[in-house]
């Protein structure tokens, strides 16, 4: 199966119809397709709120300097992309990392609450690897909310995944989506802070705009613009098809030759970013990292569980109507 991003050929000509509009208007930036992207993306995440950005980052950055981590200690799987332990070190704060599980790839609630006793965290950063929901990350809100720790859901993968029809982003203080090209919903470059906090929101806002317009907010330029928001209006509309056009094909096609997969607990749907495998595959898309961030970081620490995930998974390919 060759990649394909995930855009209907039927949507075309609405796309164009929108791009037209926009022109015609002579809006190229703060419009309606912006605030129509956010509407629809909140209705489909069953959030409060949602905020676009230009990038991944630029979401993150308005969470973390919101709650002001500069200085402060925030745990991070390290088996992640380095997007997530780099944006708290521009953001002043000191990252120290946590072991996976061998299981869903993402953060160890056991080695979290030793993390947590050693560290005494400001913040914990939970990653949804792969496109599924961490499978302990009732049990990693639970310990937070019990220690007073802020809880941010890194969403880069997860467009689409629930759990019980809960999406992922909603059980921290925020949560971040990417819409990179290669992601399952990708405007191009392109971000969306998720939150039903209030005071974060309207933080965020006046982030992603230098502070406008009293500025008391040191924030500087994160906006998409109208023409990926245009974009992100048309793929949210068909985020569903999308996801379930990839169960059914992981379903019928992959699962009965893969047994030796992620298995996912009882009502849990994946957004299927990737199909995660623990045996060697011919025609492998790779693996989802084979770096992990604490060696990356020249860091000694002992995260075995993730140090065997980057030797011992593969990800087979499922593209949406890929051939």
């Amino acid at each position: 199966m060759k990649f394909t991003i995930g855009f209907e050929k039927d949507d075309i000509k609405m796309l164009h119809s929108y791009w037209d509009e926009i022109i015609e208007k002579q809006q190229w930036s703060e419009g309606k397709f912006t605030k129509l992207f956010e509407e629809k993306w909140k209705k489909n995440n069953k959030t409060e709120h949602a905020l676009s950005f230009s990038s991944w980052a630029g979401g993150a950055m308005a969470a973390l300097e919101f709650f002001d981590v500069r200085g402060k200690t925030v745990l991070c799987p390290s088996n992640t992309f380095m997007a997530t332990p780099m944006s708290v070190i521009k953001a002043g704060g000191k990252v120290e990392f946590v072991d996976c599980n061998k299981n869903d790839l993402c953060m160890s609630f056991e080695d979290l609450k030793i993390k947590i006793e050693k560290y005494k965290p400001k913040v914990v950063w939970v990653v949804h690897i792969g496109g599924h929901i961490a499978f302990q990350i009732d049990k990693i809100a639970a310990l937070c909310e019990q220690k007073g720790i802020i809880l941010l859901e890194d969403c880069a993968h997860a467009h689409g995944a629930s759990w019980n029809g809960r999406k992922a982003g909603t059980w921290g203080e925020g949560g971040i989506y990417s819409f990179y090209s290669t992601k399952t919903i990708s405007t191009g470059e392109g971000g969306m802070l998720v939150t039903n906090n209030k005071t974060l929101a309207d933080y965020a806002n006046q982030y992603r705009n230098y502070g406008k317009f009293d500025y008391k907010v040191q924030g500087l330029n994160y906006r998409i613009n109208e023409f990926g928001a245009a974009i992100g209006c048309i793929q949210t509309d068909r985020l569903d098809d999308i996801i379930n056009w990839k169960n059914e094909y992981a379903k019928k096609h992959l699962d009965p030759k893969y047994p030796n997969r992620v298995i996912f607990p009882e009502r849990m749907i994946s957004g299927y970013y990737k199909y995660i495998v623990f045996d060697p595959v011919e025609k492998s898309t790779g693996k989802v990292y084979d770096q992990s961030c604490h060696k990356i970081f020249g860091k000694f620490d002992n995260l075995p569980n993730t140090d065997w995930i980057a030797k011992n998974h593969w990800c087979v390919p499922l593209y949406y109507k890929g051939e």
